[in-house]
């Protein structure tokens, strides 16, 4: 999403200075390696925040990084905005002994400055809403239709797949307990279940559902092919914020099962491209029938540059002059406290 939204705002003429964890030195997420943590970015990012002059600032995550701009926004008293990509209190609760409510606790103390916080959908909204939060606006998601598409090439063939029985349901993720895939797997369906991703629980999984075939990440056309190529896209997941994984898989004409939850419930009903239910068989089943014509049609109206505009429309710009005195004024002080440093 933030990379494609990037692409997006410059190809729109906008500037936009990223600050990601490979820009500075990181250790692995305890418990999930493949997330890297970066360490003593503060002062690096005060220094390029001085050098660029942003317009505006928008922090997309409530980790290290986001949490020293939030603390540099707040103590400079400059606007900002933030984002809520993952139900980080579900996260946290499903991986180590801590309440949900101390991770909204949390969540709520972290975005409480923002100007406003953009979410997926309007259920997450409202979710957000009912625990306290503010300033909340929706922020929706786009799909690339042109790698996404349903005139791909078969590729389970060609990875070992020539006599696995369909119909192939297909799951696309990081393999984690907090994507509830286990249930996928446990999940009574004819054919073939397939697993594309990696993850922590990987290992263990393939070796308890021996039936299922996990294929490992894939990414650009394979992975576009591996859509294309399933009967129904299975997404169990109840923690995501949205599940971009579903607009591909739709973009690809493979129809959809999930649960009720954020995202599948604001995407699936009415658009004859998928089907949830608090049964995950019976949400397969029926998706089954869906027609892949329709699937890929109703995928069509998501774009990514309409995303875009939203993104900028909900950002917090600092005006002029407003905003030309601001940073006139933060280059003084810098000088200032170099001169007594220096003294």
């Amino acid at each position: 999403t933030l990379t494609r939204t990037v692409a997006e705002c410059r190809g729109m003429g906008h500037e936009v200075d990223v600050v990601e964890p490979s820009q500075f030195k990181t250790i692995p997420c305890p418990t999930y390696p493949e997330i890297r943590l970066a360490l003593g970015a503060e002062e690096e990012i005060r220094e390029r925040l001085r050098a660029f002059e942003p317009e505006a600032v928008h922090i997309a995550t409530e980790g290290p990084i986001g949490i020293a701009t939030r603390r540099i926004c707040v103590e400079w008293k400059l606007p900002f905005t933030t984002s809520y990509h993952t139900k980080f209190p579900e996260y946290v609760s499903a991986r180590f002994p801590i309440p949900v409510q101390v991770g909204y606790a949390y969540m709520k103390w972290f975005h409480k400055p923002s100007g406003r916080l953009m979410v997926a959908t309007p259920t997450l909204r409202d979710e957000l809403l009912e625990h306290g939060f503010r300033n909340v606006s929706p922020w929706s998601r786009g799909v690339d239709t042109e790698l996404f598409n349903p005139d791909l090439e078969r590729i389970y063939d060609e990875l070992g797949g020539k006599d696995w029985p369909r119909p192939f349901w297909l799951n696309v993720g990081r393999v984690a307990v907090e994507k509830n895939i286990e249930t996928f797997l446990k999940t009574d369906l004819p054919g073939t279940k397939i697993v594309v991703g990696d993850g922590p629980a990987r290992a263990e999984l393939e070796a308890q559902y021996p039936e299922a075939k996990f294929l490992g990440a894939k990414f650009g056309e394979e992975l576009a092919r591996c859509f294309r190529d399933a009967d129904v896209f299975v997404f169990p997941s109840w923690t995501d914020t949205f599940g971009l994984v579903i607009l591909e898989a739709m973009a690809a004409g493979t129809p959809v099962a999930a649960f009720p939850a954020h995202g599948p419930i604001d995407i699936i009903p009415g658009s004859n491209a998928g089907a949830i239910d608090d049964d995950l068989r019976t949400a397969c089943l029926k998706a089954l029938e869906c027609d892949r014509g329709a699937v890929r049609a109703y995928a069509e109206k998501f774009s990514w540059r309409a995303s875009a505009e939203e993104f900028v429309a909900n950002l917090e710009p600092y005006p002029d002059p407003e905003r030309g005195r601001f940073w006139r004024r933060l280059r003084r002080i810098a000088r200032i406290r170099r001169r007594a440093a220096a003294a």
